[in-house]
């Protein structure tokens, strides 16, 4: 047994409030209608039932549910975790569950319960539990803890998450009970009564398995046994005599019971090591220890999953039972066919064996964890794996290797494939009881309960109990110095009959086997628990419910516990841990031992005591009724709180806790004093405890007598709930002697006897004799009386922790009384004087000393710690201010955090000491250690990971405050800090506001008080895909107003935006208006008199054919306009705007169809508009929106004509990137389909979204479409033409700039595809060989000439040759064959058909070449400069030749017309001979595509750039062109040119402008593509429309906010798209397949930069300076753009500004990284920005005059008189500023009085406007306030002075560095110097009459009591004096003002302040006035 402490009387403490306690479920079960529904399900058709498991048996009828339901009633109890920090709200959660319900409830003592979630299942639930699942995030190791609540029935678990998935976990044997640990859950197999009847003996089963996760496999769990000869073998746990009792997470422990040998053994639970693992795979072992030789490795595996029969949990009884089968068969939804008779499974469902075969689906397990399945696939295959049963046991004789002959056929298949189930949890024994064999004879039955506790002095212990023997066994366990391991030294024994944990008050509640209830912490019996007497009646009043309990007459002696009968009795009446009703032999027990008591009848007693949560617990009486107790804690009031801390900290742990019971005892002795009176008390307490006689100390006899007088005390009483205590000073600033101290002030001083004076006597004049001295000193015997010095040291440096928070220091008061009496007595005169300088009027209350006998003091330890030298941390900072060195400031680690954070900050940024805050904190803070090595390790107070303190070149402003964020400084701190102090942080945090770094993390950005950066950094942390989310702004399109408006598509371009970017005009409004393609045209056609009506008809419809061209290209232009404009809601479909290809005839509007019949309409003709109809649709998703598989299956429209749109959907989500997430099965599913739009759109889209990636899967996905891909003697596949060229296509995305080899190789040969002997290959050869060109190129894109491995291919020379023709090669490989015998449709011979090969040769040079600057590759495509080699080359060649060789030479590219003429080749540019035959038709057709040509790589190479040159350029030709058009007419230029040709150019220079302007919404290129528009008829087909409104699209890209990129991967895309040979009409896909047009997409990046006001919300106009990083082309250069706009690349620039001087500033330093600014681009481009104070935004403000205003206003000093604060609003948006000028600086009829102090506070808010910092407003308030409480000499305390004093040190210290940083400074105004002056003539003016009391206490005399000692105190601590006690013998000798100065550097008082003295300590009292005034001259 633990000693007892002692105590003087027995203890006894008061409970708190009772509640009578009924489970909240119970009441929600009752009202649920929960039977009912069972009833109605079994009626409903089984289609209909979704259902959550297996056997959902008919129940039947109601009163069997409610039997069911009140029998297997359990609840348990734990403490809210809500998100928020602990402290915050505390409430209770319960899990009730009763028959198939469980119900998860909320509440707390302030509001009622209710219900969070309720579950009902199918069958009986058996056990409910939270567990926390850790998911491993698949970027990193960091992991993800999922909430869960689990419900575990016979067959399954059912898994809810918090956040809303659920899962169902088969359960492949019969679990007996659930555990949840910190890894996840652990089950308990249970075991039959035949256990080993169908496994080879020797080989058991393991018992205890482990589940990580809902979907992971279930796996049984690995342990390593510590013994002496047992080594570290490891081996599954198997041992079915262990029966876990208790898991834990904190420390991840299992406790367990070995039911043989009655001993419990502690394990540590961790994952299992790779070591471990594979040795328990390798020779899994008996547990005798010899490995079973003839076992193979597979066998375990086997056995675990062909799991006996018995243990299928289809009814462990009679298994053919009718229960077992009617609940298999009731629900055919379900796999139950498992779970019945054994002899079905064979039968009944053959799939289940499937798994058997195929291993890798367990690996689906990892794929489905993003997703929440209902019943996944992967959860199932568990339960195959365990339920194929045996049969027969198989005779051992076949040495357990071969199955056995009668074993089914299918096992024989399965033994040898079962891979084996890998361990993932492994257990490690740490401790295991050992049993005396003398004192326990009879065996120790298993614990039924178990539960960590820890004591006030933080030991922990490990306790259980052991009914059996009605005792609590204690076992303290600490962590290993390294925290690895858990140690166990001692065991201790309480006799006890239950008990339960007291958490947050480190304690336990034991119930003792008399009933009565005691309080221990730890081991230490610490009193009785009082319940309040009305306990009978309430038991009288609770409803009876009688108590349950199950029929014990089964079992007769207790000895018999082991036997079975007790564990089948248990498992039926105990179904679940949590209920924890006691083993039923125990019971018995306990009736036979209360029956010899004959009250057992007439009261109620406590039974058992259940549901412990924080201080809570919940008695069980023999009544049946439940009562809910609380226990008082240690201390409610702050400061005592701290007290005991610091006690705690620094005496020895037995004296600590001798000291923490004792006031446990007295503070919640029954009856006591409320909490008011706490810190009375505990002054008392803690005295007594010293050896303090508090009787005979005056002020704390009083403490005890005022208690009842005190008014506001009175009023207290009625709310005895109430905790606080901060009314202990009001108290004593209130009570009666209080005020006769203060009414008769105690003249005269103490004598050294301490015998009380005369007026003493008066004062206490019920106090009769006086007291003699001996009375007054201190019992030496007394257990704290060693330890005063050191109690008086802690306590000290808590007060000077007081002294740093404002929200404490009223309390610091209270403890200075205490302190003062301590240093008193033990004689510390300069600890007194110290507390008399903080505290003068309260201090000179006390005199009386006590006396210590010297005999004892040498009792006293005095820890070295305890200086002469009072620590001051007002003085230690400054002195640091003053740039002296001082000693480091001792402190207490846990305690003192405050201490140590203030003095390390002004260590580092007013000493400048870079390493304050790491290696050289011991220089400036001395830690204290206690007596004892407690296990205080430091708190890091919420250390905050994401802040990474970086030292390099950062200001020591900037590094103080990232110190201060990643110490978990907030502003609510800050503003707790005293004005002074907080002065030096306010002015650091200032500095960084000004120029904060982009990448600060949030918590920083807070500190420094711009919201905009922390809004930005909010932004970046939250989503990793989400798009807008949290309170931010989000761009997002507004809802259209016009419901009846018909859908275009594109509604969603944000007009909150493109109004700030195209302010002026409505040009938006104008291109949805060319662009859309929903609404009938307009056809006005004028009849002429000869016309009939038919002919007119006709003729209407003719022109609206040629309409319909337009209408049918619209789309591919939409597309880009609308580009990620749209965010989809997942549980609508995606609106698609229709194809309107109807028009209306004016005037009478009416109708003009095309199907009427009159004319030919092609057949077809809306295949491809409707696909790019689809298209358009899709590519408004943005890619941060949500999309799944399902929604994009949801989409599927049912009308087969939509089809071709749905394929389109298809190809714009993997533009999106969104096609990765469908499933692999629906891809599969729909290629089947054999749409070849749908083929086409899906194989594109796919390849798109994987781009660059090499996906294997996409790779076969694609090659089954390319004959050339699959091997030789593959079936011929009949794939439609087009689908093949996409596929090609997609190999080249896949591939993109891999310089894969084997693809290049195919692609090669073909280019060069010769036609096939039948029709294949024969059509749209054109096509198909260009893609192979484009693919070829994409796979070696920008390699060049270092194709690594493809030398041998001659790449280069061969694509020369496709080029300029020639003989063809002998094809490679394997494609010989295919090529055998020539077509019979087209005769080529045996040469390249350079019509087919060229242009696909020509641009897969141009692509592996980019950007290389290769000359000589250029050379080969220079235009020929003979008229014979020209004719011979179509002009459409030479502009992809020159297209080519510009792009190739690309640094060589200039935005001007020469450079693009000087493409032209000298022979066109001469003067021509005449006489020469020259084809001017060639020279000028060749001469326009050249030039085109050129232009169109000028736009590429300028692509977004927005190039101001480049754009002229192009301007000029395009007019050139138009002009040569406008000829075209007539006969000379259109016979020389065609109209055709023109129009390619002029739409290839269209599309050059407006890749170049992308996104910019130029003017002029829209009038351009407006003039086109309206140009109908004639030559002008389908493809120049496409052209015209592709370059219309590009112009507005995603509606302004995207552009293009030149990378690589661009520059491929946009040659894809942009292939300068558009369709002639909507099904032409001759030269080029129409889909590639969108390509387009992927070379669009999102460029704008939208400012945000952070407080609006509004997107703003805003000042950008960006700087470009110099090139060779021009320096680094530096322009001024007016956001929102688009920034140039991010790779040519090197930082990015918001200027001034309306914004605050913020930089992005590109040079170091881009990455912060391209997640900004992402997510919308937004970019938070804040107005400066007196700034308006440009918007309402737009030439700056109105703000010119507040700024001339506030450079000119009269502006303050100036300033009406009634414009304030105009100045800043803070509600606190405009408040304040609402009500403080507005003359009202009551203030008119105080004129002065109005103007006063106008002026520091004009200060704190104009100078940007409003935080500073309360410290020039409380400057102020303390001035003028120093003048009207109403001072109760110096603690101003100190600010003051703090204020002026930084002052001086910033002037004395010369004015240069003054703009650094918060004070820089008059207002310091005015307020400095005002403290000085107060102090000065006092002096002139007081300088005697000055010079007497410079003496050391003892100083008379009168008002003056405030003046006098606040004089020594305004003129930082020191203590003169011990300085006085070095000022006697001083007659010189020389003198004083040499020694004044000793006594480290100031020069300024040391001149105020000099003539008090020169002169004799005589002279002393007429000194000072001319000193005074020079001294201010």
């Amino acid at each position: 047994m633990s000693e007892v402490v002692y105590e003087e009387t027995a203890t006894m403490i008061a409970a708190g409030d009772l509640q009578s306690f009924v489970p909240f479920g119970r009441e929600h079960c009752r009202n649920h209608p929960n039977a009912f529904n069972l009833q109605l399900r079994e009626l409903q058709p089984a289609s209909e039932l979704w259902s959550s498991d297996g056997a959902a048996g008919l129940v039947g009828s109601l009163q069997e549910v409610s039997l069911q339901e009140r029998e297997r009633e359990s609840w348990q109890l734990r403490k809210g975790c809500t998100g928020v920090k602990e402290d915050e709200a505390e409430f209770e959660e319960e899990l009730y569950t009763a028959g198939n319900m469980a119900v998860w409830s909320q509440g707390s003592r302030t509001q009622a319960s209710s219900v969070y979630k309720a579950f009902t299942v199918d069958s009986p639930v058996q056990q409910a539990l939270w567990c926390n699942f850790a998911v491993p995030q698949n970027n990193n190791d960091a992991e993800e803890v999922e909430q869960t609540v689990c419900i575990v029935q016979s067959t399954c678990i059912n898994v809810h998450t918090v956040t809303g998935k659920d899962f169902i976990s088969p359960l492949p044997f019969q679990v007996s009970n659930v555990w949840a640990t910190k890894f996840g859950l652990l089950l308990e197999r249970k075991n039959a009564a035949n256990d080993t009847h169908p496994n080879p003996p020797g080989e058991p089963l393991p018992t205890v398995f482990s589940m990580l996760h809902p979907l992971d496999e279930i796996a049984p769990i690995v342990c390593k046994p510590s013994g002496p000869f047992e080594g570290s073998r490891v081996q599954y746990v198997s041992d079915s005599n262990m029966k876990i009792v208790f898991t834990c997470c904190q420390p991840s422990i299992v406790v367990s019971y070995d039911t043989v040998q009655g001993t419990h053994t502690v394990w540590a639970l961790r994952k299992v090591t790779h070591d471990e693992r594979s040795m328990v795979l390798r020779c899994p072992t008996e547990p005798a220890g010899t490995p079973l030789g003839l076992m193979a490795s597979g066998f375990l595996a086997s056995h675990l999953r062909n799991a006996s029969h018995l243990d299928s949990p289809g009814g462990s009884g009679g298994l053919g039972s009718a229960a077992g089968i009617s609940s298999a068969f009731s629900s055919p939804l379900h796999y139950s066919a498992l779970y019945s008779h054994p002899s079905r499974i064979m039968t009944s469902s053959p799939g289940v064996h499937s798994r058997v075969h195929s291993p890798s689906i367990s690996n689906m397990a990892a794929l489905s964890r993003a997703h929440s399945p209902g019943m996944a696939a992967p959860s199932f295959s568990g339960v195959s794996r365990f339920n194929t049963s045996f049969h027969n046991p198989s005779p051992r004789g076949h040495h357990g290797l071969l199955p056995s002959p009668n074993s089914t056929a299918n096992e024989s298949v399965a033994m040898p494939e079962m891979e084996p189930i890998i361990p993932d949890l492994c257990v490690e024994q740490l401790w295991n009881e050992v049993v005396s064999a003398g004192c326990h004879r009879e065996m120790s039955s298993q614990a039924s309960k178990v539960f960590l506790t820890s004591d006030l002095c933080e030991n922990h212990y490990l306790c259980f109990l052991v009914e059996s023997h009605q005792h609590l066994r204690c076992v303290k366990f600490i962590e290993s110095n390294d925290a690895t391991q858990l140690i166990f030294p001692s065991v201790t024994t309480i006799p006890a009959k239950d008990a339960a944990p007291l958490q947050n008050i480190d304690a336990m509640l034991v119930l003792e086997a008399c009933g009565s209830l005691v309080i221990y912490t730890g081991i230490t019996r610490v009193s009785k628990v009082h319940l309040p007497s009305s306990l009978s009646q309430s038991i009288s009043l609770t409803n009876h419910l009688p108590y349950l309990s199950t029929p014990v007459e089964t079992i007769s002696t207790p000895a018999n516990a082991g036997s079975r009968h007790i564990h089948r009795l248990n498992e039926d009446a105990m179904p679940s841990p949590v209920s924890e009703l006691k083993s039923l032999n125990i019971k018995q027990h306990e009736a036979s031992f209360f029956e010899d008591f004959s009250f057992q009848q007439a009261t109620p007693f406590i039974l058992s005591l259940r549901d412990p949560v924080c201080n809570r617990v919940t008695l069980e009486l023999s009544s049946g009724a439940m009562l809910r107790i609380c226990i008082p804690e240690i201390a409610t009031s702050e400061l005592v709180r701290k007290c005991l801390e610091a006690i705690r900290f620094i005496l020895p742990k037995e004296v600590a806790m001798k000291v923490l019971v004792k006031w446990y005892n007295i503070y919640n002795a029954p009856g006591g004093p409320s909490a008011h009176a706490e810190w009375s008390q505990f002054v008392t307490c803690f005295m007594t405890l010293m050896g303090y006689n508090t009787e005979r100390l005056a002020w704390t006899r009083h403490l005890q007598f005022e208690v009842p007088l005190s008014p506001v005390i009175a009023a207290k009483k009625a709310r005895p709930s109430d905790g606080g205590s901060d009314e202990d000073w009001d108290y004593l600033l209130a009570s009666h002697y209080h005020r006769q101290i203060n009414s008769q002030p105690v003249c005269g001083s103490v004598d050294p006897n301490n015998v009380p004076s005369a007026e003493k006597e008066d004062l206490f004049s019920h106090q009769a004799d006086s007291p003699s001295s001996s009375s007054l000193k201190l019992e030496s015997s007394a257990p704290l009386f060693p330890h005063i010095p050191a109690l008086f040291s802690v306590l000290h440096l808590l007060y000077q922790e007081l002294q740093l928070d404002e929200l404490h220091r009223a309390r610091a008061s209270s403890l200075v009384c205490l302190l003062q009496q301590l240093a008193r007595d033990l004689q510390l005169e300069e600890y007194v004087d110290l507390y008399w300088r903080d505290y003068p009027s309260l201090i000179s209350c006390f005199t009386e000393s006590c006396i210590i006998d010297q005999a004892v003091i040498g009792q006293m330890h005095r820890p070295s710690f305890l200086s002469s030298d009072p620590p001051c941390v007002f003085n230690w900072l400054s002195s640091c201010l003053r740039g002296e060195a001082s000693p480091p400031f001792p402190y207490l680690p846990g305690i003192c955090q405050r201490t140590k954070l203030l003095v390390l900050s002004y260590a580092l940024y007013i000493i400048g000491d870079d390493n304050a805050t790491s290696t050289n904190e011991w220089k400036y803070l001395l830690k204290l250690s206690a007596g004892q090595r407690s296990r205080v390790s430091e708190p890091n107070s919420r250390r905050q990971s994401s802040v990474k303190v970086r030292f390099s070149s950062e200001s020591l402003a900037e590094q103080l405050v990232v110190w201060l964020t990643s110490q978990g400084f907030t502003l609510k701190d800050l503003e707790s800090v005293p004005f002074g102090v907080a002065l030096p942080i306010r002015e650091a945090i200032y500095r960084c506001r000004e120029q904060p770094s982009s990448d600060w993390p949030e918590e920083v950005c807070l500190l420094i008080g711009r919201q905009d950066l922390t809004k930005q950094a909010h932004k970046m942390t939250l989503g990793k895909s989400k798009a807008s989310v949290g309170s931010g702004f989000s761009l997002v399109p507004p809802a259209s107003s016009e419901a009846d408006e018909e859908e275009d598509g594109m509604l969603d371009i944000i007009h909150e935006v493109t109004g700030l970017i195209w302010s002026q005009d409505l040009r938006i409004q104008e291109v949805r208006r060319l662009l859309q393609s929903s609404r009938p045209v307009r056809v006005s056609v004028v009849q002429q008199p000869e016309v009939s009506d038919h002919e007119y008809i006709e003729e209407k419809e003719n022109k609206l054919l040629q309409l319909c061209q337009r209408t049918m290209a619209l789309p591919v232009g939409r597309g880009l306009f609308t580009l990620f404009s749209y965010h989809p809601v997942p549980t609508e479909p995606l609106p698609v705007p229709k194809l309107n290809l109807t028009g209306r005839a004016p005037p009478r509007n009416a109708m003009v169809d095309l199907n009427s019949g009159n004319i030919d309409v092609p057949p077809n003709m809306t295949n491809w508009p409707s696909f790019h109809n689809g298209v358009a649709a899709g590519l408004k998703i943005a890619p941060a929106s949500q999309v799944d598989s399902a929604w994009i299956a949801y989409n599927k429209p049912k009308s087969p004509e939509l089809a071709n749109e749905y394929a389109g959907f298809l190809m714009a989500l993997g533009l999106n990137g969104h096609l990765t997430k469908l499933a692999t099965l629906n891809i599969h599913d729909y290629l089947t389909k054999g749409h070849e739009m749908t083929s086409i759109g899906l194989l594109l889209g796919v390849s798109s979204a994987k781009l660059g990636t090499m996906d294997m899967s996409i790779t076969r996905l694609l090659s089954i479409h390319i004959p050339a891909l699959l091997p030789p003697t593959s079936t011929e596949l009949d794939v439609p033409h087009n689908v093949q060229v996409a596929a090609v296509i997609g190999i080249g995305l896949v591939y993109q700039g891999t310089g894969h080899r084997h693809n290049a190789e195919v692609l090669l040969s073909e280019i060069g595809r010769p036609p096939g002997p039948e029709m294949e290959y024969c059509t749209d050869r054109e096509s198909y060989s260009l893609a192979a060109g484009l693919a070829l190129g994409m796979v070696c894109l920008g390699h060049g000439s270092n194709l690594i491995g493809m030398t041998d291919l001659n790449v280069p020379e061969q694509l020369y040759q496709y080029m300029v023709g020639g003989h063809r090669r002998a094809q490679a490989g394997a494609s010989r064959e295919r090529h055998k015998s020539p077509s019979y449709q087209i005769k080529e011979g045996d040469t390249i058909n350079v019509d087919v090969t060229c242009p696909g040769a020509t641009l897969a040079l141009a692509m592996i070449y980019l950007k290389t600057n290769n000359r000589s590759i250029a050379d080969w495509l220079k235009p020929p400069d003979t008229w014979f080699l020209l004719d011979f080359i179509k002009p459409e060649f030479l502009l992809l030749r020159t297209l080519a060789r510009c792009i190739i030479m690309w640094d060589e590219i200039l935005p001007n017309t020469e450079w693009v003429k000087s493409n032209i080749p000298q022979i066109m540019r001469g003067n021509f001979d005449p006489s020469e035959d020259i084809n001017m038709d060639t020279m000028a057709q060749a001469q326009d595509y050249i030039t085109a040509g050129a232009c169109m790589a000028l736009g590429l190479r300028f692509a977004g750039s927005a190039n101001s040159d480049a754009f002229d350029c192009l301007y000029e030709f395009a007019k050139t062109f138009m002009k040569m058009m406008s000829f075209a007419g007539t006969a000379a230029v259109g016979a020389q040119m065609g109209y055709y040709n023109l129009q390619t150019c002029l739409s290839m220079i269209l599309l050059a402008m407006s890749m170049v302007m992308a996104g910019t919404g130029n003017l002029k290129v829209l009038q351009l593509c407006r003039f086109f528009h309206k140009r109908t008829g004639g030559e002008m087909n389908y493809g120049f429309h496409m052209a015209h409104h592709m370059a219309l699209g590009l112009l507005f890209l995603g509606g302004g906010r995207y552009t293009l990129s030149t990378s690589n991967s661009a520059i491929a895309a946009l040659l894809c798209a942009l292939y300068p040979h558009f369709p002639a009409h909507s099904t032409d896909n001759r030269y080029h397949l129409q889909a590639l047009r969108h390509l387009a997409v992927l070379a669009a990046e999102p460029r704008l930069l939208v400012p945000v006001d952070v407080d609006s919300l509004k997107p703003c106009y805003a000042l950008l300076e960006v700087t470009y990083k110099g090139t060779k082309w021009y320096d680094e250069t530096t322009v001024e753009l007016m956001a929102p706009t688009l920034l140039p690349e991010l790779h040519l620039l090197k930082e990015l500004k918001v200027k001034g001087p309306r914004y605050w500033e913020l930089s992005l330093d590109l040079s170091k990284e881009t990455q912060h600014l391209k997640s900004i681009l992402v997510r919308d481009g937004v970019l938070y920005v804040k107005l400066r104070a007196g700034q308006l935004p440009y918007k309402d403000d737009p030439q700056g005059w109105k703000s010119l205003l507040a700024t001339a206003v506030s450079h000119r000093n009269s502006g303050v008189t100036a300033f009406k604060p009634e414009a304030i609003s105009t100045f800043t948006s803070e509600p606190a500023l405009i408040s304040f000028a609402e009500f403080f600086c507005k003359t009202s009829e009551g203030l008119k009085s105080r004129e002065d102090s109005l103007m006063l506070f106008s002026a520091m808010l004009y200060e704190c406007v104009t100078q940007e910092c409003p935080e500073m407003l309360p410290t020039y308030i409380a400057i102020e306030q303390a001035v003028g409480a120093l003048h009207q000499g109403d001072l109760q305390q110096t603690f101003p002075l100190w600010q003051l004093r703090l204020v002026v040190e930084l002052w001086d210290g910033r002037m004395l560095r010369g004015l240069a940083n003054k703009h650094d400074t918060l004070l820089t105004s008059e207002f310091l110097p005015v307020m400095k002056n005002a403290v000085d003539v107060a102090l000065d003016n006092w002096l002139k009459d007081h300088s005697s009391e000055v010079r007497s206490y410079m003496r050391g005399e003892v100083l008379s009591r009168d008002a003056q000692s405030i003046m006098l105190a606040c004089f020594l601590v305004y003129r930082s004096i020191p203590c003169f006690r011990n300085t006085q013998a070095n000022l006697e000798g001083c007659n010189s003002f020389a003198d004083l100065l040499l020694r004044s550097s000793q006594l480290g008082i100031p020069l300024r302040d040391l001149l105020r003295l000099v003539p008090i300590l020169l002169s004799s009292a005589s002279g002393s006035q007429s000194l000072l005034f001319p000193l005074q001259a020079f001294s201010s």
